[in-house]
């Protein structure tokens, strides 16, 4: 078996020091590198490999924010590559997740090789997604709420500002982000944007639709329990019954 590794690192040092060690293993097959979070989003997204070396710090888009943007159900085996950070290590090491601290000795980096091969083999996926999750839940605790996504457009990615969305569909397993008059096509599912977004800014009116606060001019009584939202642009969206809590709390009164 070929294991197919992705290497993720915003230092050149860094990569070339991975694709050293790898090019010893003689089943590792490095399929491609990555010099920041933007590209790791979009080479994750249209290649599955077995194996991901992910820098933690990372301008712009970190390691964690990467993990976010592909879903942990979609990551495949991490090794976490990190300059010294002490919670991330601490968490690292409470839910058995391996790391490479930099810098690190060519047996640490065996030893983190071997037991990724081990998950490999075993299929352990599940276990390890969900200690994933949990690793990302205490990280969002010190982290703010998503400032920016990654949206692929043709053969390129196009960082969009969460402030300037102005509301977010639903559509079948993508989501269609209103930006002024643009539109963009993410393959997501609501709920994992839904707990991204800042709920100060965001509120969500249906099950398919997400709407910024601030974009929103007026509310109007409509059919059986349910609401108009009309935004600033005059767009109208329907509020389904079950989110007349959200609209409450952003109106502040009893609907």
């Amino acid at each position: 078996m070929t294991i197919r590794a992705v290497i993720v690192d915003d230092e050149p040092l860094a990569r070339r020091r991975l694709r050293s060690l790898l090019a010893e293993a003689q089943d590792v097959e490095v399929v491609a590198e990555c010099a920041n979070g933007k590209d790791a989003i979009q080479t994750l997204e249209e290649s599955t490999p077995d194996l991901l070396f992910l820098d933690i710090q990372m301008p712009e888009i970190d390691g964690f924010d990467v993990l976010h943007a592909i879903g942990v159900d979609r990551v495949p085996v991490v090794i976490f590559v990190t300059a010294y950070d002490q919670f991330a290590l601490r968490a690292f090491e409470a839910h058995a997740l391996d790391y490479l601290l930099k810098p690190f000795d060519d047996e640490r980096f065996e030893a983190a090789l071997e037991r990724a091969r081990d998950r490999i083999r075993q299929h352990q996926g599940g276990d390890l997604d969900q200690r994933l999750r949990v690793l990302l839940d205490e990280m969002s605790g010190r982290r703010s709420y998503l400032q920016r996504m990654v949206v692929p457009a043709g053969h390129r990615s196009v960082l969009v500002k969460t402030d300037d969305i102005d509301w977010i569909e639903a559509d079948r397993n993508y989501m269609r982000l209103h930006v002024g008059g643009e539109t963009h096509m993410l393959r997501e599912k609501m709920s994992s944007i839904e707990s991204a977004l800042d709920p100060a800014k965001f509120c969500r009116i249906h099950r398919s639709t997400i709407v910024q606060i601030d974009r929103i001019r007026a509310v109007e009584s409509f059919f059986h329990g349910e609401y108009v939202v009309v935004l600033h642009d005059g767009t109208k969206l329907t509020s389904g019954r079950s989110y007349r809590r959200n609209l409450y709390s952003v109106i502040g009164k009893e609907l």
